[in-house]
């Protein structure tokens, strides 16, 4: 069977992305039936988690929430990232911008500490930690495609569609249940459970690759790490050395060879290209 996969994410799912807010750069916003592809990583809990900038300072780790009425970060958030809230809580992002490029217009949200989030952070269940959600005042201004086959969640700009206003919620609205995430915490701490959050993002190639005969180079990102070390369309891959050599006969050889390859590693990649060998030599990127 012929599958093509893309391979900006080759390493892992939180790490890639196409633009980064500090590049001279920025990728614009997207237009009218462009999809901006937004890398997404499944949390031990199962949410769909996404990175973000806000106003330049980040990433900050959020959950896709079309539950939520709006975008939730915490009071630490919004501290770093200077965000003034009204006398409701509520505060105007300056910039939004996820993983991939896709850059938000108008984007505001509640500064709040959601107990679901405090209890999760407090117990480590999510298995990173989690700074707050996005929800329907930002979800609704896209045609979003999910495929949990692929690495990426494809987000469509809906320019000609005027999502409803949000009915202002004022002061707290969490009905005491807000007492639920102290208490998980203090639950955790008598339990001796202790939060690992130290898990570190995987490299960015930036290529895309078919492995309907070899793994073969389909497309390489311009300006990736990839493109840099001298990847080209057509190209076979053939080995991955790390700390030793793995041969790549098909994509899983390929993915387990870079799996616990994070930001910064070296490697020496092999790749066929037209009947001769070549040595190439990889150091693996980062996203936001």
């Amino acid at each position: 069977m012929r599958r093509r996969f893309p391979l900006a994410l080759a390493c892992g799912l939180v790490a890639a992305g196409l633009g980064r807010a500090d590049d001279p750069d920025k990728p614009k916003p997207a237009a009218k039936g462009e999809t901006v592809e937004v890398p997404y990583q499944l949390t031990e809990t199962k949410h769909v988690m996404v990175r973000a900038k806000i106003n330049g300072k980040g990433p900050f780790n959020l959950i896709l929430d079309t539950g939520a009425p709006a975008v939730f970060i915490t009071k630490a958030v919004a501290k770093k990232a200077k965000s003034d809230t009204d006398a409701k809580g509520w505060a105007n992002f300056e910039t939004f911008e996820l993983e991939g490029g896709l850059k938000v217009p108008g984007a505001k949200g509640r500064v709040e500490d959601l107990f679901q989030l405090e209890g999760m952070n407090g117990m480590g269940l999510a298995g990173v930690e989690l700074h707050g959600v996005i929800g329907y005042n930002v979800l609704a201004k896209y045609r979003i495609r999910y495929d949990f086959t692929a690495d990426t969640i494809g987000f469509e700009p809906l320019p000609d569609f005027d999502p409803p206003k949000l009915v202002p919620i004022g002061g707290k609205g969490q009905g005491g249940l807000e007492m639920i995430g102290p208490l998980m915490k203090t639950m955790a701490a008598l339990m001796g459970i202790k939060p690992n959050f130290n898990a570190v993002p995987r490299g960015f190639v930036g290529v895309e690759v078919d492995d309907a005969d070899g793994v073969k180079v389909t497309k390489v990102l311009e300006g990736s790490p990839a493109d840099k070390a001298g990847f080209k369309v057509g190209d076979v891959v053939q080995s991955v050395k790390v700390a030793k050599a793995a041969d790549v006969d098909e994509l899983k050889d390929l993915t387990k060879a870079l799996a616990k390859a994070g930001v910064g590693v070296k490697l020496t990649v092999t790749v066929k290209r037209g009947d001769a060998p070549k040595d190439l030599t990889l150091e693996l990127g980062k996203g936001l």
